[in-house]
């Protein structure tokens, strides 16, 4: 159990609290879950390469449809008319080069027995298939039915992968002769994938898994014929294109050693066997290696090798040739940075791009390949502005500063201007347009008259200490209208992932944003709301997210929660005997957690698809066994509302069924709701206004009733 050093909650309360009260309180303006969640949210930007065009995908109350906006007055058009919540998942949105066709998946991505999620029950079933259309209007059609795809540059093909084979499938379904709709491209063997169209279309690099090792090969359709680029016993990937198209570029590392072949499983491939992967553990003398061949003999060279002995930038995922330098990802210190080569260095050394104290997330290209654009918190640990860097490291400038959100850039063709998601505290996620060298944004996207916006808090930054010593940060909303003296319910939000880092403003991912929401939504119900950075999450370095014991290995990030909690009780301005918590997935996880261990604290809460058993085992002495809430089912005394979908895909539906069990023997109140069919995160608008009613319902029950009343707050 964690205890907080009272004097130091006892001065950060203060502290806080002094520092967030309005010195006025001023009057709520209520507003109901269906005004705060009535908005349109933009998500999956893209741009075109050779015309100042870009295209999105907005959900607007479980109404998915593909927008377009085009130079000079980027005047928003909505292409498509799906004008219902019925569940189909839009993504994978794709312009070709010249901004005339947008390709986008229609429909969810199928569970581990290829089951593509159906939400409404439809007797009919559900696909999840390619669609495309002009960005000139008209109607949208089918191509093909695929899990993934690419579009080509000249918009005319797209290339999936299906039973270990790339195919091919015309677009405009005119251009199939015979067999060619969605035939394999061609037949080699091995598990095929990872599909790169050359730049002018004629050829396309791929990665051939051949079990204990693997290939980039080149298809060229003008032959037709394969060719590997220098074949071996190592494992290669992601392959990428120079510019002009004649060389390949890709990621080697060490083939499966006699110990990994010995000791998997027959039948299982190397890839898929853990000892198999060779990501961060090398023989002695071998390290990740980028390799450049040319595209048409085959024949290479090594580029550059990561140093040895448990480098980091062995953890190198992918790359990218931009103008003369091959760039990458790698996190060799704190912090997870981008990183250069050139390609005309000999003996080239890694430059870092994104320099300082700071975590990089979403990146874009210039048309021209000069330019590196990103999106991260090194100017506020909080937010996200957008930066700039030329591929070879000589400048950087950043683009947007102040309080808004700006992620996932999408650069104009023409290098002047860069679209981007942009949001803040009282604004959802939008779309808006930002000059290349910096200055303000303007938004193209609008909101409904409907949307509370001046109702809207301001969250603040409350930085507390566990008991361990770990700092952590959170956002306080404090209610509009707190009056001095008075003790109000308090709740703690906590997010999932746990990869996850909420921000002072709406979110970019759309259930946090939907979160984010809920928690101006609690605040102006009245409650003192705060919103948890907990240990493992993204964000705040590699050492915060490693930090040890997390999960199944010692729960460590629950000391963070029950800090948190410690920390509202000591407020002025929070009753301490009413204060709960709510959260998805990991936030599930931990709102359990919170309830089994600190009934003492945490009076409610609501666990919305939650882990309660880590591991496969329930032996008393197993450290995961400890480390889990069913571990600490015994103390377990605060009602709790349970929501789940039985088609769950990050989290098996039997945690929720398991826990119900263990509930009713224990004698716990609980209530439940599940969703048939539906998924971790639920794909209809209409079950998720429903899932915050029954929060709204029950949080209002169990921590309020006649609190305020009793004080003179009037009724709510």
């Amino acid at each position: 159990m964690v205890r907080a050093t009272v004097a130091r909650i006892a001065l950060a309360s203060a502290l806080a609290t002094a520092a967030t009260l309005p010195a006025t309180p001023i009057a709520a303006q209520p507003f109901s879950l269906n005004d705060i969640l009535g908005y349109g949210f933009a998500y999956s930007l893209v741009s075109a390469t050779g015309a100042d065009r870009i295209a999105w995908i907005e959900n607007e109350e479980g109404r998915r449809n593909i927008f377009t906006a085009a130079a000079p007055d980027f005047a928003p058009v909505r292409l498509t008319s799906w004008m219902e919540d019925d569940g189909h998942d839009l993504q994978e949105l794709q312009l070709s080069a010249d901004g005339e066709i947008v390709a986008f998946l229609r429909g969810h991505a199928p569970n581990s027995r290829g089951w593509v999620a159906n939400p409404t029950s439809d007797p009919r079933g559900a696909e999840r298939a390619v669609w495309a259309m002009s960005t000139r209007g008209g109607n949208a059609w089918r191509v093909v039915e695929a899990t993934n795809f690419t579009l080509s540059p000249d918009g005319r093909w797209v290339l999936y992968t299906k039973d270990d084979q790339i195919h091919r499938a015309p677009v405009n379904s005119g251009l199939a002769q015979g067999d060619d709709a969605g035939a394999p491209l061609f037949l080699a063997w091995g598990e095929n994938g990872d599909p790169t169209w050359s730049p002018d279309g004629s050829r396309v690099a791929f990665e051939s898994d051949r079990d204990d090792h693997g290939y980039i090969g080149v298809y060229d359709a003008r032959s037709p014929s394969i060719t590997y680029l220098t074949p071996g016993v190592d494992r290669d990937s992601s392959p990428t294109w120079s510019p002009d198209g004649t060389r390949v570029a890709f990621i080697r590392r060490p083939g499966a050693n006699f110990g990994q072949i010995a000791q998997r499983p027959s039948g299982v491939p190397a890839s898929a066997w853990p000892d198999g992967m060779v990501q961060s553990r090398f023989p002695e003398g071998h390290t990740l290696e980028i390799w450049i061949a040319d595209a048409a003999t085959g024949e290479g060279e090594r580029l550059w090798a990561a140093p040895a002995n448990g480098s980091r930038f062995n953890s190198i995922s992918q790359i990218h040739w931009r103008d003369d330098h091959i760039l990458f990802e790698a996190e060799p210190g704190n912090w997870r940075h981008w990183f250069s080569v050139s390609v005309d260095d000999p003996r080239p050394d890694p430059i870092e791009l994104s320099a300082g104290d700071g975590f990089v997330m979403q990146t874009a290209f210039s048309a021209d390949g000069r330019w590196l654009y990103y999106s991260s918190n090194h100017t506020d640990i909080d937010r996200r502005d957008l930066w700039r860097v030329r591929v070879d490291g000589t400048m950087r400038d950043v683009i947007t500063e102040g309080d808004a959100i700006e992620t996932y850039p999408a650069v104009l063709a023409s290098g002047n201007q860069v679209a981007t998601l942009y949001a803040e505290h009282d604004r959802p996620q939008s779309v808006a347009i930002v000059s290349a060298v910096g200055g303000g944004a303007r938004v193209i996207t609008n909101l409904p008259e409907r949307f509370p916006r001046s109702a809207h808090v301001a969250p603040v930054n409350v930085t507390l200490t566990a008991e361990d010593g770990m700092e952590f940060n959170n956002q306080l909303f404090l209610p509009p209208d707190l009056e001095p003296g008075e003790r109000r319910p308090a709740l703690i939000f906590i997010h999932g992932g746990s990869r996850r880092q909420m921000l002072l403003g709406y979110h970019h991912r759309g259930f946090y944003h939907m979160a984010y929401a809920m928690n101006q939504y609690f605040a102006n119900q009245g409650y003192v709301v705060l919103s948890v950075n907990y240990r493992s999450g993204i964000g705040y370095g590699r050492e915060f997210r490693n930090a040890p014991g997390r999960g199944g290995q010692g729960n460590t990030e629950y000391r963070d929660i029950i800090a948190a909690g410690r920390w509202l009780q000591t407020r002025a301005d929070v009753d301490p005997e009413r204060v709960g918590l709510w959260g998805l997935s990991y936030g599930g996880v931990l709102t359990a957690q919170g309830l089994a261990r600190n009934s003492d604290v945490f009076k409610a809460g609501v666990d919305i698809a939650g882990v309660h058993l880590w591991g496969n085992t329930i032996d008393p002495d197993a450290t995961s066994y400890q480390s889990s809430v069913i571990g600490a089912i015994e103390g377990w005394e605060s009602p709790v509302l349970l929501i789940h979908g039985d088609d769950d895909r990050n989290v098996a539906f039997s945690q929720t069924t398991g826990l119900v069990q263990l509930l009713r023997a224990q004698g716990v109140e609980y209530e439940l709701h599940v969703f048939p069919d539906d998924v971790h995160s639920s794909l209809l608008h209409e079950r998720w206004v429903k899932t915050f009613e029954l929060s709204d319902d029950f949080l209002q029950r169990k921590l309020v009733g006649d609190a305020w009343a009793t004080q003179g707050g009037g009724d709510r």
